[in-house]
């Protein structure tokens, strides 16, 4: 695996998941908890997540193949699915989308642990980022490929993780502003790795 694959996976999972992004809504769903618990919640969402995503990045291939999607329309419907969500950046749907999942969960008086829903999935390990996994795990059978990938994403999650531990004052640092201005690059972004995995599929159908 070379380092243009490795910076791949790891721009691709950082775009998807959106860890600045999410400081926002981490904080809107531990309000008025101690930091103590703050903690708990985040590291669980964490966990919970990771497992999520090595789950799909390793047997994701088997679950297609079971019910008879072939590798080259998933990576087509993959990208598309991630080109929508570069879209919802792009023009702040995703931001809003998540918001509102993040208002229902704290307007739950029953609901006083957030970290399987809305953190863990699908704030973290969403159809995005579970379809990411799949696809980066299966452009290349290595061993090494696919430790790579785990740490790539081992990677992000710990980003994640100390972006949680210091939400209050990041959140107070970019502002509305500064977030919206990171959320529309890393849109960019991701519209382009997007139409490359679509590419990427339509080599592989052998219509071309």
């Amino acid at each position: 695996m070379d380092k243009t694959q490795i910076v791949s996976a790891f721009v691709t999972l950082f775009v998807v998941i959106d860890p600045i992004g999410l400081v926002p809504l981490f904080i809107a769903l531990t309000r008025n908890m101690a930091q103590a618990q703050r903690r708990r919640i985040g590291w669980r969402a964490l966990g919970i997540a990771a497992a999520l995503m090595t789950l799909f990045g390793l047997a994701g291939e088997s679950i297609l193949h079971g019910i008879g999607i072939s590798l080259p329309a998933f990576r087509i419907a993959g990208g598309i699915l991630l080109l929508l969500t570069a879209f919802d950046m792009l023009f702040e749907r995703r931001t809003e989308r998540r918001e509102g999942q993040t208002q229902g969960a704290v307007g739950d008086q029953d609901h006083d642990d957030p970290s399987v829903f809305p953190l863990a999935t699908p704030l973290l390990a969403g159809p995005g980022a579970l379809a990411s996994m799949i696809l980066l795990m299966n452009q290349n059978d290595s061993a090494a490929h696919t430790a790579m990938i785990l740490l790539a994403m081992l990677a992000v999650l710990g980003i994640v993780a100390m972006l949680f531990a210091l939400a209050g004052p990041i959140a107070h640092l970019l502002g509305r502003t500064g977030t919206m201005v990171l959320t529309r690059l890393f849109g960019m972004l991701l519209a382009a790795l997007s139409v490359q995995f679509v590419i990427d599929g339509l080599a592989g159908s052998g219509l071309f």
